[in-house]
């Protein structure tokens, strides 16, 4: 083999390495799981005090995120969101990471929240629970600068029953 074979060689392997681990950290991003930190303790007016959140990486790569961010949104008006900063989870494991809730009215949003958690536990009905829709968005910058994101929409009901799972893939 010649001398410009193998530096042809290694810089694509150089080249090819960065896109392999950003797009296993995509698949991961898209493959991850959640829970509230207490599993079957999740109520969305805890939510709204912060908390923290525990996330299990699937597939057997390190998955990495910048940002999970569950976004709230009642009769298609935003009315909080609830953020983690970045996190690096082990291959098939899981681990806890603390959120923060910020809305620009955390009084009404308290309100909307403790009547959904009483109707989403069996109680009477006062707001249209199909009026409320969680976006979950993931962002996993591509190298760590082209920005990447995965955004799922979920009603507020569905993620009730996620966030209180009792058990996950890496239980």
């Amino acid at each position: 083999m010649n001398k410009h074979s193998i530096i042809t060689g290694i810089a694509i392997i150089v080249i090819v390495i960065p896109f392999a681990v950003s797009g296993l950290n995509i698949i991961g991003a898209q493959t991850l799981e959640y829970r509230w930190s207490s599993p079957g303790e999740f109520s969305f007016f805890t939510m709204s005090n912060h908390g923290e959140v525990e996330f299990c990486n699937t597939i057997p790569f390190w998955t990495s995120f910048q940002k999970f961010e569950a976004i709230t949104f009642y009769d298609s008006k935003h009315i909080g969101s609830f953020a983690v900063n970045p996190l690096t989870i082990n291959p098939l494991s899981s681990q806890v990471q603390e959120g923060i809730f910020s809305s620009e009215e955390i009084a009404a949003t308290q309100h909307i929240f403790m009547t959904l958690d009483f109707e989403f536990d069996g109680g009477d009905i006062r707001l249209d629970p199909n009026k409320f829709t969680v976006l979950i968005q993931t962002d996993t910058p591509i190298i760590g600068i082209i920005p990447y994101s995965t955004t799922t929409q979920i009603s507020g009901f569905d993620f009730d029953k996620i966030m209180n799972a009792e058990n996950l893939s890496c239980d």
